[in-house]
This record gives C-alpha cells, sequence and structure tokens, in this order.
C-alpha cells in the first residue's frame, strides 16, 4: 500500500492530474456559457430605462466589422441577441435620434453568454412627449 501512495503523490502523476482537472473544469464551464446570449440594458443620459431603442451587434475580425443583428429594447429598457457567434463584438444603442457610443465586448470564448454589467448610455435624449 506504502508504495501505491508514493507512486501516486509523485508529481510527475499529480501535476498532470491536476491540469487534466482544470481542463475538464474549464470544457464543462464552456459548455454551459456557450450559448450566444448577449444581454443588457439602454438608459437615457438620466439614468432611466429607455423602451423601444434599437441595439446593433456587430462581429468584429482583424480588420473589419460587420453587422450582424439588430434588436429593440423592451417596456424595461432590456435587450437580448441569441445568436451571438462571436468572441469579439462591438454593440450600439440609438433611439429618438441619439446614440451610445459604440462598447467593445470581449468574451473568453466564441458564442459566451454576457449579461453587460454598464448599460449602454443614450447622450442628450430629450424626455418623451
Amino acid at each position: 500500500m506504502r508504495r501505491w501512495r508514493g507512486w501516486l503523490l509523485n508529481r510527475f502523476v499529480l501535476v498532470p492530474a491536476v491540469l487534466a482537472a482544470i481542463v475538464l473544469g474549464w470544457n464543462v464551464y464552456v459548455s454551459l456559457h456557450a450559448h450566444g446570449v448577449i444581454a443588457g440594458e439602454v438608459v437615457d443620459a438620466s439614468g432611466r430605462p429607455v423602451a423601444g431603442a434599437t441595439v446593433t451587434l456587430y462581429h468584429l475580425n482583424f480588420i473589419t466589422e460587420v453587422k450582424s443583428g439588430e434588436t429593440r429594447t423592451n417596456a424595461r429598457g432590456r435587450f437580448r441577441f441569441t445568436d451571438n457567434n462571436s468572441h469579439l463584438i462591438e454593440l450600439q444603442a440609438a433611439a429618438r435620434g441619439v446614440s451610445s457610443p459604440r462598447i467593445t465586448v470581449r468574451l473568453w470564448f466564441r458564442a459566451q453568454d454576457r449579461d453587460l454589467a454598464m448599460p449602454l448610455r443614450l447622450r442628450g435624449v430629450r424626455p418623451a412627449s
């Protein structure tokens, strides 16, 4: 028994076993979080949600950016894309003649699910009359 214990606790067994566990854990995480969902919120200059704003998704690669989708915000100013298949994207919102700056979102892997922590903020939006 002592011989097996010494063999199993050898660095030539432990290091590959730990690396294999890390790789397995990462692959499980990716498989559970790779649905291509990008979600967030659009707010006006004062921080209130903007309903009906158009949010555009752009895929970026080495030399080009391609518009790959558009969606509208709901009554709470929330938006959701369900078909992102890229790891580098830009998002921009527009409503009532003004737009937000484009923000770049870098993902750890293709089709990673992401709920944006910061809202897309429209500049200079006037209250609806």
